[in-house]
């Protein structure tokens, strides 16, 4: 008899029928692919650009102020000038930080928001269905962006503010007690803002809803919890405003319920830490 069953193993294998396997794509792909998406908008960059100008304009503002009715002031309050930190608080101004803030909170929300109102997100998700892999892309492109946003906004108005308060003798360098601190905290200020913008729209999809919600965690709520008492101090200090304002407190005015630098740079960093968690995982449970 022939044996047939040696010329049956030997035979190829036949490729599996139906469709081929496309690679997944590569994390720095996705990467790029939200960088190209944010800035192929518009209102991405010109947002961005009035934010800056906007900021910077209220810091110089204060400054030439100071400048200009800088003879009106007597001879002690000119002594005193440096030594309180007043050129400090003009480096970036409380105004400056809330717009900074509000600003910088919407457009993190527009990166996510505005697909879901258009529909686009689900072009997306089409395209890579590892939706965590998506919204960890936009976390990065976000956050890259408002950092150096932050960064070229703080020593902007740090050098220009101290660049008219020099006119008369009144400006400090960056080696000055505090000064480098107060850059570091505004720059970070920025992303920190943009990524509870970014959480708040992932979870709400919604802008005029997000908007609110931005508006309330970043402005409000510090002005209704003061520092006055215990609790309420505890609830301000746990909030991005209320390190910020930790971080570039100038002078020596006493407190009632003073806390540490170091608790500052933490509450940032978990806020920021927050944010990224509560965006990546509003996925996992939604868009199943």
């Amino acid at each position: 008899m022939t044996d047939t069953t040696a010329g049956t193993a030997a035979a190829p294998v036949p490729a599996a029928r139906g469709r081929i396997a496309e690679p997944r794509a590569r994390f720095r792909d996705v990467v790029a692919a939200e960088w190209t998406k944010w800035w192929s908008l518009r209102s991405s960059g010109w947002a961005l650009m009035a934010t800056a100008l906007t900021v910077v304009g209220i810091n110089v503002g204060m400054a030439y102020d100071t400048y200009r009715y800088w003879s009106e002031r007597d001879t002690a309050s000119r002594a005193d000038f440096v030594r309180d930190g007043i050129p400090l608080s003009i480096a970036f101004s409380t105004n400056a930080a809330m717009l900074l803030m509000l600003a910088l909170s919407a457009i993190g929300a527009t990166a996510i928001v505005g697909e879901y109102r258009t529909g686009l997100i689900r072009t997306t998700f089409a395209a890579v269905p590892a939706r965590r892999s998506v919204l960890a892309a936009k976390v990065c492109v976000v956050a890259a962006v408002s950092t150096v946003f932050g960064a070229a906004v703080s020593v902007a108005s740090f050098g220009l503010t101290q660049a008219v308060l020099s006119g008369r003798d009144a400006g400090v360098a960056i080696g000055h007690p505090g000064a480098l601190r107060l850059v570091a905290a505004s720059t970070l200020l920025a992303p920190v803002s943009a990524l509870v913008g970014l959480a708040l729209g992932a979870v709400l999809r919604h802008t005029a809803a997000t908007m609110t919600a931005n508006v309330l965690v970043l402005l409000l709520l510090p002005l209704v919890f003061g520092a006055d008492r215990h609790w309420a101090a505890v609830v301000d200090h746990a909030l991005p405003a209320g390190a910020w304002n930790r971080l570039t407190a100038v002078g020596h005015q006493p407190v009632a319920h003073p806390w540490t630098a170091g608790g500052a740079w933490t509450v940032y960093a978990v806020w920021a830490v927050a944010a990224v968690v509560v965006a990546v995982a509003s996925v996992r449970r939604r868009d199943q």
